[in-house]
């Protein structure tokens, strides 16, 4: 598999295991499951999806740092991680969060990341 397709795949993988760490502990909570959890136990089932997520992040960073051989500034890394994040948390947030409504700034400030990505490829003089 290529570097470029890989490195994005690990990514979006990585990011579904971060949006359930850092918020998958509110649905549980909202259904009863966590409800009488000691905020201890919170973290450390949060900690413990956060380290799926870092088995995901590190190698997709390795793999496609230029530095490594790979297809990527570490700008541009940082801006496809974000913008990642913010569109799987958007999905999660969408079907897990049933009150959750996608608005018209949201999809203007998603733009605006679109617009990042797009700047942050640019060839650089």
């Amino acid at each position: 598999m290529r570097p470029t397709l890989l490195t994005v795949l690990l990514l979006v993988v990585s990011n579904v295991f971060m949006t359930f760490a850092w918020y998958g502990h509110l649905k549980l909570q909202a259904t009863g499951i966590s409800r009488n959890w000691p905020l201890i136990g919170v973290i450390l089932f949060s900690w413990c999806i956060a380290l799926l997520e870092y088995a995901f992040q590190v190698p997709a960073n390795r793999i496609g740092f230029i530095d490594n051989g790979g297809p990527f500034t570490l700008m541009q890394l940082k801006v496809m991680q974000e913008v990642i994040t913010l569109v799987v948390f958007t999905v999660v947030a969408l079907f897990m969060f049933q009150g959750t409504k996608l608005q018209w700034n949201h999809v203007a400030a998603f733009l605006c990341l679109v617009g990042a990505v797009y700047f942050v490829f640019l060839p650089s003089k």
